[in-house]
């Protein structure tokens, strides 16, 4: 009987879960034309540039940026991948207080990403390496 209760607990807490996760449409329409900034551990984090037709420049602040697109895959999650790294990178994303809250979903004991505010940063891109 205990563990009939339990299961029913868990199966109830799972909609709730899916609820605050947030669809492909409405992250979409919440990150479209916008740059959004992103923090960890209270430390910047990277930038993405989200464009039209799901596709996005990534950066992680220090010149250098990637050309990308993201998908949402048959799980829900939303997943990127990137010119230099083909493999999906998924994550979860819900809106909290301040605004978005990034899980990785490919690492569980991954640490949370959120959505900084007021960041005093902007996001550039120095463009390929020219050599002599």
């Amino acid at each position: 009987m205990k563990i009939f209760a339990l299961a029913l607990a868990l199966l109830t807490a799972l909609p709730a879960y899916a609820q605050d996760r947030m669809s492909a449409e409405e992250f979409d329409a919440y990150t479209q034309g916008k740059t959004l900034f992103y923090g960890r551990e209270g430390s910047a984090y990277g930038a993405e540039i989200y464009h039209e037709n799901r596709r996005v420049q990534w950066s992680f602040l220090d010149g250098q940026c990637k050309e990308g697109s993201w998908y949402e895959d048959e799980a829900g999650l939303i997943c990127f991948t990137y010119e230099d790294n083909p493999t999906p990178q998924c994550w979860s994303f819900s809106k909290g207080t301040r605004g978005l809250i990034a899980r990785f979903e490919n690492d569980p004991t991954s640490t949370e990403l959120y959505e900084a505010q007021d960041a005093d940063q902007e996001m550039l891109c120095l463009g390929p390496k020219v050599g002599v």
